[in-house]
C-alpha cells in the first residue's frame, strides 16, 4: 500500500541543523518574540475558522530531516544508553513513518499565521495536519509513565524527559 500526504503549510522555529533543536519544547517562550509560528497553506486558511477559541492544539508534521536510521530497538539519548527499549515504546523521531506530534499551546490566529507555544523541531518543517486539543477527551487521569515507572531514577530522568534545565 502507498500513502500519499500532503504539506498544508510549514512550521518555523529559530532551530536549524547546525544549531540542533531539543528533544521536547522548552517552555520559557516569551511570547513577544513571536518565534514559533505555522504558516499555513492560503488554500486552507478558511479551515481556521473558530480554532483561536482553544488553548491547545496538535499538530502533526513530518520529521524531514531525520539523520539517524529507523531501528526497532533504541536507547533513549536522555537515559545515556542505560535503557534499550522497542521502537514503539519510544518517542523516537526515527521511526518507519517519520510523523511528528506535538502539543502547543495556541497564542494567536492571524490570517493563514498561527502563533504558537515552543515546538522542538527545526524551521521550515513541513506541516501535516492540526487537530484541537479538547480538555476531557485528550486528558487521560490514568495514563502512567510505562516502562520509565520502573527506573530507579525516575525523577531525574523525568527533568530529561521535559526537557527541564537542572543539575546533577
Amino acid at each position: 500500500m502507498s500513502i500519499c500526504l500532503q504539506e498544508i503549510g510549514t512550521i518555523h522555529t529559530p532551530y536549524s541543523l547546525a544549531s540542533g533543536a531539543p528533544y521536547q519544547p522548552v517552555s520559557d517562550n516569551d511570547p513577544a518574540q513571536r518565534q514559533f509560528y505555522v504558516e499555513l497553506d492560503p488554500a486552507y486558511a478558511a479551515g481556521l475558522h473558530r480554532l483561536d477559541s482553544y488553548a491547545y492544539l496538535y499538530l502533526l508534521f513530518y520529521v524531514d530531516r531525520l539523520t539517524k536510521p529507523c531501528r526497532m530497538q533504541i536507547s533513549p539519548p536522555w537515559t545515556d544508553g542505560a535503557v534499550t527499549v522497542g521502537l514503539f515504546a519510544s518517542r523516537s523521531p526515527a521511526r518507519p513513518n517519520p510523523i511528528g506530534l506535538s502539543v502547543v499551546r495556541l497564542l494567536s490566529v492571524e490570517g493563514a499565521r498561527i502563533y504558537t507555544s515552543p515546538l522542538d523541531v527545526f524551521d521550515n518543517t513541513p506541516l501535516l495536519d492540526i487537530k484541537p486539543y479538547i480538555r476531557d477527551l485528550d486528558t487521560k487521569t490514568d495514563a502512567n509513565y510505562g516502562w520509565i515507572d520502573d527506573l530507579p531514577d525516575k525523577e531525574h530522568l523525568m527533568l530529561h524527559i521535559l526537557g527541564i534545565p537542572h543539575e546533577f
